[in-house]
């Protein structure tokens, strides 16, 4: 081995070593730095040909720099409805300002002053809205996403489009002659059981409704809808204007909805739009009235309360009425190599030649690891173990140093041998 080769290789020591106290530089620096993944220094050999001449040539490292991006970080609970970690895999959609998109695991993200989610460094996070139904991801494409917004300046209201009721009607009661109906709308008109609902219009307005339910025959029964307002005081009866709805539905002999009856309603809410009312679980069975579960959709006029995110990725607004509404879901991007991503500025990433390609879904489908709203992904770097790599790099940097050193010294003598 030449003196020449054994200072090149103690060169090659000390870059590679270099090279590793620099990640760790790095690890230590960033191990409070929210979805930041640890960087590796990885080595290997270099092979110089000896030429057959049997004297061994030297040839030295070759440091090669990997991340762990797919590691997974401690998730940390914060008091942030916004603050959100994903448990397993997949990132972020993350825009910067000029609109170029990257991925992240960073998610401590506050509302700016534009409603906007972004994140400490700068990186705004992206959803698809609700506002043209409910949305779907775009498998090879960022195409269709948005920034989420979640600050609502203007007052909601949410007009009743939806709603079931379930009831047991009595098998044995009486039965109502056909002049009598509350369909008849007459000053005697008679039923069998009623209830009352709370429906909403277009501007958020309380519309109650007066549903009842009237024996025509055995298994069979009238329901008919009116709007409560138009009623006659005390009695109901007559109502100021005609039935909102009425249909006939019939029972089989077990006692639920007979496959040819109807098992819905489809009710004009006054000064709103048309209510569907599922009936769907209505049964007659030897028991008196006993109404169930009854729930409508809508919301009176309210201000936006919170933010609120299901884990399987969607931003709900919750109103000060209680009532919730859905606004985007945050879908989640991966590639076939996490560790292969570029690693870019502002603990974001990019595709690069050898990751493979994006790919988009949801939380929970797909491989896609689960969205926890209220936390974050601490960094995983281990102190204890980068302080490790620290001394062994400090010492395999010195040991290094010593063999340039001697061979420097070696040197010295070779050259001065003439004199």
């Amino acid at each position: 081995m030449s003196l020449y080769g054994m200072m090149r290789t103690g060169v090659s020591g000390m870059q590679g070593q270099s090279n590793r106290l620099g990640t760790v530089a790095d690890n230590i620096a960033n191990a409070n730095t929210n979805g930041y993944k640890k960087s590796m220094t990885e080595f290997s050999t270099l092979v110089v040909s000896s030429g057959g001449t049997g004297t061994y040539s030297s040839g030295g490292v070759v440091s090669n720099v990997r991340a762990a991006i797919s590691r997974q970080g401690v998730i940390q609970y914060t008091p942030s409805a916004t603050d959100l970690a994903i448990y397993g895999d997949g990132f972020f959609v993350v825009q910067d300002t000029a609109g170029q998109p990257f991925l992240s695991r960073a998610g401590s993200f506050v509302p700016d002053d534009e409603g906007r989610l972004v994140n400490a460094a700068g990186f705004y996070l992206m959803g698809y809205s609700f506002e043209n139904g409910t949305p779907t991801p775009v498998g090879n494409s960022f195409a269709g996403l948005e920034p989420i917004r979640v600050i609502q300046q203007a007052l909601t209201a949410i007009p009743s489009t939806f709603g079931t009721f379930s009831a047991n009607l009595p098998a044995g009661a009486d039965i109502v002659a056909a002049g009598d109906l509350p369909s008849t709308n007459g000053a005697g008109s008679q039923f069998t059981n009623k209830t009352s609902i709370v429906t909403y219009d277009s501007l958020g307005g309380e519309v109650l409704l007066d549903i009842y339910f009237s024996k025509t025959a055995a298994n069979e029964w009238e329901i008919t809808v009116f709007n409560q307002a138009d009623g006659t005081s005390q009695t109901g009866f007559p109502y100021g204007s005609a039935a909102l709805a009425t249909d006939t539905f019939t029972f089989d002999t077990s006692g639920k909805l007979a496959a040819g009856s109807p098992d819905s309603l489809q009710i004009q809410v006054p000064g709103g739009e048309i209510l569907d009312l599922d009936l769907s679980n209505l049964s007659q069975l030897s028991a008196g009235y006993i109404p169930g579960d009854a729930n409508v959709n809508g919301s009176a006029a309210s201000a936006m309360k919170e933010v609120k995110i299901d884990g399987d990725g969607t931003v709900f607004a919750q109103y000060e009425n209680g009532t919730l509404q859905e606004l985007y879901r945050i879908p989640l991007a991966n590639v076939r190599s996490p560790d292969e991503l570029s690693i870019e500025s502002g603990n974001v990433y990019s595709q690069s030649t050898t990751s493979g390609d994006v790919y988009l879904g949801f939380a929970g489908e797909g491989g896609f690891g689960a969205i926890r709203s209220g936390a974050l992904e601490a960094s995983n770097v281990d102190i204890g173990e980068e302080l490790t790599a620290m001394i062994e790099s400090q010492r395999s940097y010195t040991a290094n140093s010593k063999v340039f050193q001697t061979g420097s010294e070696l040197m010295d003598i070779l050259v001065n041998l003439k004199r």
